[in-house]
């Protein structure tokens, strides 16, 4: 049940909770992902337009956090992992995180809007999404990962997007690595807190349960991964290019990822459910910083 007082709060203790309720971490991942794509679009990176997209880009991004904690604030209270949000654990109102929220949403569409009006196109769309789609779906089906990953595969498109100011052949490529990556890593973190969820009524594993069906899945969803990340080097994704040298290396940690999942479908412990989840982050961390390297080298 959620608290019904709310204590009056410190500067320090609302900017932690801020950060809280806009997920800092995950928000921050999200920026760095466009800022990934953006540098890979221009020859030479701008400072203004870097500052803008780093903004807009956190901006819509907490503001889909934000409004996902609003949603679930009931959820939330149920399980222990999200307990201690701010809106469950009672140190904030509904009505400031809906504030914070939609100013949140409101700057970063116009900063977003300020570099090109199709960035702030898609970022509208990937907050529409998230909200109004994946977050309701989650008690519903399973199927609620497929829509969610729509929302979470736009980041790394965006910074393309907000360069070019059009939506091609190299945008979609980055969308679609982005997109399948997102299976093994949400699957992963389905696996491990499948208890959790369960307390909650979601369940985001493809199979409905922990299981050689559900590893399968994972594994199945890694290889394409895998595939995608490394189509730029055989030379037909336009401007899009990727060497041989930086291709083996993304094959290398592809490598790792697809044995996590191997792993995972040996022993179905959420100790490797969590090694899994772990290193999906290092893998797409990793191939974006291969692929802006490659770039520039």
């Amino acid at each position: 049940m959620l608290a019904d007082t709310h204590k009056s709060p410190t500067l320090s203790l609302l900017i932690s909770d801020a950060l809280l309720l806009t997920k800092a971490r995950l928000t921050l991942s999200v920026v760095f992902s466009s800022l990934a794509g953006y540098l890979l679009a221009v020859p030479s990176p701008s400072m203004w337009h870097i500052l803008l997209l780093s903004a807009g880009g956190y901006g819509l991004a907490g503001a889909s956090n934000a409004f996902n904690q609003i949603i679930e604030k009931e959820i939330d209270a149920k399980m222990m992992r999200t307990q201690n949000r701010p809106i469950p654990a009672g140190r904030m109102s509904v009505q400031v995180a809906f504030g914070i929220a939609l100013t949140l949403l409101i700057l970063g569409l116009a900063l977003l809007y300020s570099l090109n009006p199709k960035t702030a196109m898609f970022g509208a769309i990937s907050v529409f999404l998230y909200t109004c789609a994946y977050t309701p779906l989650k008690t519903v089906t399973p199927l609620s990962v497929f829509v969610g990953a729509i929302p979470g595969a736009i980041p790394f498109m965006l910074g393309w997007v907000s360069a070019t100011g059009s939506f091609g052949l190299e945008s979609g490529i980055l969308f679609m690595i982005q997109f399948f990556w997102q299976f093994p890593h949400f699957w992963a973190i389905g696996w491990m807190m499948h208890n959790d969820y369960q307390k909650a009524g979601i369940n985001m594993l493809p199979t409905g349960k922990p299981g050689n069906a559900t590893a399968l899945q994972i594994i199945f969803y890694t290889l394409w991964t895998i595939l995608i990340s490394i189509v730029p080097v055989f030379g037909f994704t336009g401007a899009l290019q990727l060497s041989v040298v930086a291709a083996v290396a993304i094959g290398a940690v592809g490598l790792t990822l697809l044995w996590s999942g191997l792993r995972l479908y040996r022993s179905h412990s959420e100790a490797n459910a969590k090694k899994l989840m772990i290193v999906s982050i290092v893998y797409i961390t990793a191939i974006q910083w291969i692929y802006v390297i490659d770039k520039f080298i």
